[in-house]
């Protein structure tokens, strides 16, 4: 067995699965250690890297250590189709708290109250960290760095805080709620500061949190139509703040 699959195995269930190339390249683009990394085929590997991400081709070059594809499949609960995969170090959940906690902020902080779905909260801070939202909570049992939602979430838990909170450890800042019965969002301003909240994809907003909230808000949408997938929410509003002031940078 070589040493960095040794390594894999000793250290696996302390580090966060980055599951395929895309996860790898994001993280290490956000600043991820990465203390081990492995391929089915190096070459193809580095080649998709000198097509689509340059800026860390030779970081991965030195990194990746090529396995057979055996030994890689049983290193991953399911294999990608690219044939990568590592493992890299969370970062300490204080500095992850901080970042939610400082004011002023640039960007909005993106609350999932109580989630059930993994590939769900995965798109959401997917869709957050493009945004360049300042993080994303969830409150409930949902673990958001679960390895689904990583994937999900293409390895960009890296490029904004991740974490998971009570309703009542939310950060300071407007509370803004998304609801049925909320007012058309269409109408509202939404401030670097805020506070955006979700509901779980079946049972909407919690009762604690839904009395938290400073403004209820609406998406709009078709009569008869029941409602939108978690992450479309989600990027409908994060798109309606940066278009009314706020932008990715």
């Amino acid at each position: 067995m070589t040493a960095p699959v040794t390594r894999w195995r000793e250290s696996a269930d302390a580090l966060v699965l980055l599951d395929g190339f895309h996860a790898l390249k994001h993280a290490l683009r956000f600043g991820a250690e990465v203390p081990v990394a492995v391929t089915t085929d190096r070459r193809a590997a580095l080649a998709l890297a000198g097509e689509l991400a340059a800026d860390v081709r030779d970081t991965l070059d030195a990194l990746l250590t090529e396995v057979p594809e055996a030994t890689y499949a049983s290193l991953v609960p399911r294999p990608h189709p690219t044939g990568v995969a590592a493992l890299a170090i969370r970062p300490p959940r204080e500095a992850r708290l901080r970042a939610l906690a400082r004011l002023p902020r640039t960007a909005p902080v993106v609350v999932l109250d109580n989630p059930r779905n993994l590939g769900n909260a995965g798109a959401v801070i997917r869709l957050a960290a493009g945004f360049g939202a300042t993080g994303v909570i969830t409150t409930g049992t949902l673990d958001p760095w679960h390895p689904t939602v990583v994937r999900g979430g293409a390895g960009l838990h890296f490029a904004t805080a991740v974490e998971r909170l009570g309703v009542e450890e939310l950060p300071a800042g407007p509370l803004f709620a998304l609801d049925p019965e909320g007012d058309d969002i269409r109408g509202a301003k939404l401030p670097d500061d805020a506070v955006l909240a979700f509901g779980s994809e079946r049972s909407g907003l919690s009762a604690e949190l839904r009395a938290r909230a400073d403004h209820l808000l609406a998406l709009p949408m078709r009569p008869q139509v029941s409602s939108y997938n978690l992450a479309t929410s989600v990027a409908m509003t994060l798109y309606h703040w940066s278009a009314t002031g706020g932008a990715p940078s």
